[in-house]
């Protein structure tokens, strides 16, 4: 049985989290100067583990197993959001990296290996999951040219201040791997409101994100009678009301939806605004659902349009679709847990998008979550306990090992 070292697990993270330490969480956008030091940092890691350290073009971290018969790929994202949290993505590295130095030293895991990896840009800083899909040949040459950050810095400009140009992208290999795992804080409260331990996850939402665009006609906001305004500003907040509650009336247990983007064109206090955006943006795991969302937003949209007095257009930004994880996968990680923490454990969505939701299309996936405090993540003061930390990097190990000898039985 491979044994994780607690204390080698909790030193790693924090030493992770001082690359780009902010308060007590981090800082670390993609392919920043201080990203590329903790991806150097990592695969320096995972060489010292006796991997074959590597950084690819798009900047995936990956330290391969050099000779086992059989081996799972195992990982999660090193980059962080903005002012974030220390354990969002790098619990899974982390968790790679141990697991792949317990095996090693466990002799019974003879032939049995761990293929550990950092993936790039999973938060979206310059495309959804950008490391993930590049490894799945799910992303071109065209969009990796056009796609620009937040700020409007090219990626391929991104890619070369970080010294990645010229460097080739690694590709998913048919037969390395017998499957994929990651371990993830849960970012949200389910398991911390319970007491529970471990949470197995079932299926990963699907994300849907649109634009709405109101169009009205900018004037003086002093000298315009209300009755003759097309006020832009107001058509979008009169919208937004209908969309909550519409979508409310059709909502599933484990729907949800945000309006997390709004903005006014010119912005100033003295003028009617003439124009108007928001994103709207769900989250389901069942993909009906989530096609009636889009069916009623287009259908408020479209409303708006004809009732006046602003334009309405509506564009999909995005979209993700749900992905059930691995029976059989599952099923071991459950069992693990309870071996462990008898009753401790629960099988549960993820709302959150997941790198394991891009590897499912290429090989078979499982997810693993330990308790987030209060449910906070996305936010410098996102936690977890240590002791939370540690059985989670010991179940994982010991389901790992199950997966990998399940796969050898006869």
């Amino acid at each position: 049985m491979p044994r994780i070292d607690a204390n080698r697990v909790l030193a790693d993270l924090r030493r992770l989290a001082e690359f780009g330490r902010y308060e007590t969480g981090v800082h670390r956008p993609t392919y920043s100067p201080v990203d590329m030091e903790a991806r150097h940092w990592l695969a320096g890691k995972f060489g010292e583990a006796g991997l074959e350290a590597e950084i690819d073009g798009i900047g995936n971290v990956f330290g391969c197993d050099r000779g086992a018969a059989r081996r799972l790929l195992v990982g999660s994202h090193s980059e962080t959001q903005p002012h974030g949290g220390w354990l969002d993505g790098a619990l899974g590295v982390v968790y790679a990296l141990e697991l792949a130095r317990a095996f090693a030293a466990d002799p019974d895991c003879a032939g049995l290996g761990i293929d550990a990896v950092a993936w790039a840009d999973e938060e979206g800083h310059f495309g959804n999951m950008l490391g993930s899909r590049s490894f799945t040949d799910a992303i071109d040459d065209a969009e990796l040219d056009g796609a620009r950050s937040r700020d409007g810095v090219a990626l391929r400009e991104a890619l070369a201040a970080a010294g990645l140009a010229g460097r080739s992208r690694r590709r998913f290999a048919p037969g390395r791997h017998i499957g994929y795992l990651e371990a993830h804080i849960e970012q949200g409260d389910t398991l911390d409101s319970a007491g529970l331990r471990i949470g197995i996850v079932e299926a990963i939402v699907g994300v849907w994100n649109y634009r709405v665009i109101l169009a009205g006609e900018q004037n003086h906001a002093g000298t315009t009678r209300l009755a003759r305004r097309k006020d832009a500003g107001v058509a979008m907040v009169r919208l937004a009301t209908r969309i909550h509650d519409r979508f409310a009336e059709i909502a599933g247990p484990r729907t949800v939806w945000t309006i997390g983007r709004m903005l006014l064109d010119p912005n100033a206090p003295s003028i009617v605004p003439g124009r108007a955006e928001m994103q709207v943006q769900f989250r389901d795991t069942d993909p009906d659902r989530l096609a009636l969302f889009e069916f009623t937003l287009i259908e408020l949209a479209a409303e708006t349009h004809h009732d006046g007095p602003c334009r309405c257009e509506i564009a999909p930004l995005s979209k993700s679709e749900p992905r059930p994880m691995d029976a059989a996968f599952q099923a071991l990680l459950e069992q693990t847990a309870e071996r462990h923490v008898p009753g401790g454990h629960l099988r549960l969505p993820s709302g959150a998008g997941h790198d394991a939701q891009v590897l499912s299309h290429r090989m078979r996936a499982g997810m693993m979550f330990i308790p987030s405090l209060g449910g906070v993540s996305h936010h410098w003061t996102e936690d977890t306990r240590e002791d939370d930390i540690v059985l989670g990097a010991q179940i994982f190990a010991d389901a790992a090992e199950a997966i990998l000898r399940a796969e050898a039985a006869p």
